[in-house]
């Protein structure tokens, strides 16, 4: 059974004060924190690509992990909507280069935004699996300063960057239990891209977040004969900390165990889910924890994760 054993991250030591952005805007810090949720949105140098955060985040993997050489490398992806230059090649054969992984590695990218990381275990899993592949690698990283319009006041508060890195393979302590996906491409318009700049329409994001994630997650509950309080943690996207607070209260089965944990990233997008599972779950005595990804698509995916 293929399952994530290992979790590392890159987050940029730079960044941009939110208070600052949020006085421009006319936002006090009740606003910043409350609504927001970052004080401080980490960005990358002008000069590093897409690549550069998959590269930073995967060697950190391999620092923590010094049983796992680059050679035994067999799967790559990476997920990422904003990939070098103009996306092609494909951001993972970029990685699979700059990494020095070996050339039978099979790597490729899936262009999912905030639910990326729920997507993208599943579909490495199932792909190791049904090519009898040993180790792999997902690495999420999408870098919305390159698409986000620092005049705009309903996106330029909420982005960092970053870069996460997950290992996969066979005797992993966290095993993938069930999931549930769905895609709604009539909200397209509500996240989208045009002329290369990035625009939201944050009402209709946080309305469909507060409509469909914590059905989603009671479903998945039930379909896994499953309480609420057989979880240990939720840790569900940090779109922002007033779509986060208001996800647990309307799933009305203790709200306390949903993590919150943005204020000095941001959010991150894809790497959201797994910079909470870094940092508060793989190395926790919990035994079950439920994540859930939603956002541009309009897509969303939650899961079961357990200690084996």
């Amino acid at each position: 059974m293929i399952g994530i054993k290992s979790i590392a991250s890159y987050v940029p030591t730079a960044g941009v004060d939110n208070y600052a952005q949020g006085a421009k805007f006319e936002k006090d810090e009740e606003f910043i924190l409350g609504k927001i949720g970052s004080a401080f949105l980490p960005r990358k140098d002008a000069d590093q690509e897409t690549s550069d955060l998959c590269v930073e985040a995967v060697n950190a993997l391999f620092a923590n992990n010094p049983q796992l050489s680059r050679e035994s490398i067999d799967a790559l992806i990476v997920v990422t909507q904003n990939g070098d230059e103009e996306g092609l090649p494909h951001t993972a054969a970029i990685v699979q280069d700059k990494l020095g992984l070996p050339t039978h590695v099979a790597a490729f990218d899936i262009s999912l935004g905030c639910s990326g990381y729920v997507y993208g275990i599943y579909a490495l899993k199932g792909f190791m699996e049904a090519a009898g592949l040993k180790n792999g690698l997902l690495v999420t990283a999408d870098p919305y300063s390159k698409i986000v319009d620092p005049e705009d006041r309903n996106t330029t508060m909420l982005f960092g960057d970053a870069a996460t890195a997950t290992w996969m393979a066979e005797g992993a302590n966290w095993q993938l239990g069930k999931s549930k996906f769905g895609t709604d491409g009539s909200g397209a318009p509500h996240l989208k891209v045009s002329d290369g700049v990035f625009f939201m329409n944050g009402r209709q994001v946080f309305n469909f977040a507060l409509l469909k994630v914590p059905a989603h997650l009671h479903e998945l509950l039930n379909e896994s004969s499953l309480q609420a309080s057989d979880i240990d943690a939720f840790c569900i996207h940090q779109g922002s900390a007033a779509i986060v607070d208001a996800v647990a209260r309307r799933f009305e089965g203790e709200p306390e165990k949903f993590i919150k944990d943005m204020v000095e990233t941001g959010n991150t997008v894809s790497s959201s889910i797994p910079l909470l599972l870094e940092k508060h779950v793989l190395d926790a005595d919990w035994k079950r924890v439920a994540i859930s990804g939603f956002g541009v698509g309009l897509s969303w995916g939650s899961a079961i994760l357990y200690r084996d």
